[in-house]
């Protein structure tokens, strides 16, 4: 089930060919082989987080391609899920930035229900194979989503972590949202520039900046 708040804006979306086609390919997808996240956890990102309470933005590429690990939530894992090697960068850039202790679990709904909106560019993928629901139609109605946020909130703050999400900066509205970009938090990437980015601190400084009401980033309380 889509939320009515956000499907008010993104309704032309999901009348487009590209889903149409991105729909029947997962249909297809999950006869053939373990696709995730579990089909009533693709938007979870859009339930946890209504339209209007959308502050912060977080952009990564795909869900986690192993067992029981996405749950529609980028860069999130359920209560007991061990903590994947990118969320554990996460938490410590958020520990050298703020210095908040990382907690004993990998779930970010706290982040998620304090308006920090965390999508994927896909949301879906199949076990074991990293963007292999990249260019099915994920991207179309991912870009449509972004474009809103962009054109009908102010003063959001949009975190680009990775190649996939530095990609949709043109489809941010520069002159009333503030981007902060890296690369992503993978093991493969976070020492070419995403530690030290201090991304947790910058946004509250400029929501500060800007008369709003900061993020609690601490997930331990």
């Amino acid at each position: 089930m889509f939320p009515d708040d956000w499907f008010s804006y993104l309704k032309d979306s999901f009348k487009q060919e590209s889903f149409k086609k991105l729909k029947e390919f997962i249909i297809q997808e999950r006869l053939l082989f373990n696709i995730y996240p579990p089909q009533e956890d693709i938007f979870r990102a859009f339930i946890e987080t209504p339209f209007n309470s959308v502050k912060i933005v977080i952009l990564g590429q795909d869900p986690y391609h192993g067992f029981g690990q996405a749950h529609g939530l980028a860069f999130s894992v359920k209560n007991g899920v061990p903590i994947p090697p990118s969320l554990k960068n996460i938490f410590e850039e958020l520990n050298n930035d703020l210095g908040f202790v990382a907690p004993d679990n990998g779930n970010l709904t706290l982040w998620a229900n304090r308006g920090v909106f965390l999508l994927n560019t896909a949301l879906s993928v199949r076990e074991g194979l990293p963007n292999s629901h990249k260019n099915q139609g994920w991207e179309a109605f991912t870009n449509s989503v972004v474009s809103a946020l962009s054109l009908h909130k102010e003063k959001l703050v949009f975190i680009l972590w990775g190649n996939n999400a530095i990609e949709r900066e043109f489809l941010i509205d520069k002159t009333k949202h503030f981007i902060i970009k890296s690369p992503h938090p993978s093991p493969l990437s976070a020492f070419r520039g995403f530690f030290g980015s201090k991304p947790f601190s910058k946004t509250n400084q400029w929501l500060l900046s800007q008369g709003k009401i900061p993020i609690n980033w601490n997930l331990n309380k």
